[in-house]
């Protein structure tokens, strides 16, 4: 039963997907397997993947942040205007992240501490973000990055990319906050009874707050990864990139309703899609093409496991113990055995 279960888990099921996506690949197109391609299929996907590992936290929770993909524009955006006025590149990383964790700070302030709902913040402030990003560089853009900096965004080790390593290792470090420390057991009880974890002595707003600025900095390090690897700083870069990485993310498995989900899933889901992407770049399919086939992935990852999953509640009959023989005055209560009834929670 175990071995079935084990068989029957959404990561497996991930697997075996990115297995049939990589045959597939193999078989119908030569190039696919180069080592070029390999290497641009991984680095094709490092922004996505960033923006997709920021989020699984919050989603964790039951929050959204759909604003990463603007932050990661206003980044970039802040990135050319400060190297345009004559800054070192080693003074304008720190100051882009700073700006990335402040952005984040009024989602979180806005959503925590104003108690507004994430979806409706964070779509503001995806509007306003992209805004903010053609105010500091206008529909111009800056080129021109120095040369010893561009490698780390677009060389590569072999097929792996530098940019795919700073990806795993980002990776590894949410996959041990949200399965191994207590911090991560928290998002779990938060995303399944916000008001049961407050109950139980976790910081909820603290813990919110935490990941929201977590975000922003994710957002801020993939929009230097992406500007470098462009050579080009515009307030329109990775315009629509929120929705590719909540597809990876519920793909992944991660529950819309938080309280489920693994960064393995997430990682399998993200290897998928980037696969299905580079095949159908292979194949010549349009753009309006690949970003149909990105909705309905968006769909069915939301659509599948609200099918799939079992009844949240079953009533089954409680057992009669020792204690409920002793407090029994002649008989089943009220003479009615069916009575005695539990709510088995092992959907949840």
């Amino acid at each position: 039963m175990n071995t079935v279960a084990r068989l029957l888990r959404w990561e497996t099921v991930l697997f075996v997907l990115c297995v049939l996506v990589f045959s597939f690949g193999a078989t119908t197109t030569p190039e696919f397997t180069e080592q070029g391609n390999l290497s641009f299929l991984l680095l094709d996907y490092s922004e996505v993947a960033l923006l997709a590992l920021a989020l699984v936290p919050i989603i964790l929770t039951g929050e959204i942040d759909l604003s990463v993909a603007s932050v990661l524009g206003f980044c970039s955006a802040l990135t050319g205007a400060l190297w345009e006025a004559g800054l070192s590149f080693e003074t304008i990383v720190p100051l882009v992240i700073l700006a990335g964790i402040v952005l984040g700070s009024v989602n979180a302030v806005l959503v925590v501490r104003l108690g507004l709902p994430s979806l409706a913040v964070t779509i503001g402030t995806l509007g306003l973000y992209r805004g903010l990003a053609y105010v500091v560089l206008g529909d111009r853009a800056v080129t021109g990055f120095p040369e010893n900096y561009r490698p780390l965004a677009t060389d590569s080790i072999g097929f792996l990319p530098y940019a795919a390593i700073v990806v795993i290792v980002v990776g590894l470090l949410v996959a041990l906050l949200v399965h191994a420390t207590p911090a991560g057991r928290s998002l779990f009880a938060v995303g399944l009874g916000e008001g049961t974890a407050r109950f139980s002595g976790v910081r909820v707003g603290r813990l919110k707050i935490a990941l929201y600025l977590l975000s922003g900095a994710l957002a801020a390090l993939a929009s230097l990864i992406y500007t470098l690897r462009y050579n080009s700083a515009r307030a329109d870069n990775a315009n629509g990139m929120e929705l590719v990485a909540v597809a990876a993310v519920l793909l992944g498995g991660v529950s819309i309703f938080g309280g489920r989900g693994t960064v393995a899933g997430v990682a399998l889901a993200l290897l998928a899609m980037a696969g299905l992407r580079n095949v159908l770049f292979l194949d010549d399919v349009s753009n309006e093409i690949q970003n149909v086939i990105t909705g309905l992935l968006l769909i069915a990852s939301v659509l599948v496991p609200v099918v799939v999953k079992p009844r949240r509640t079953n009533d089954v009959p409680l057992e009669t113990t020792s204690v409920d023989d002793g407090r029994r005055i002649g008989g089943d209560i009220d003479g009615d055995p069916d009575r005695r009834l539990r709510r088995d929670h092992e959907g949840v």
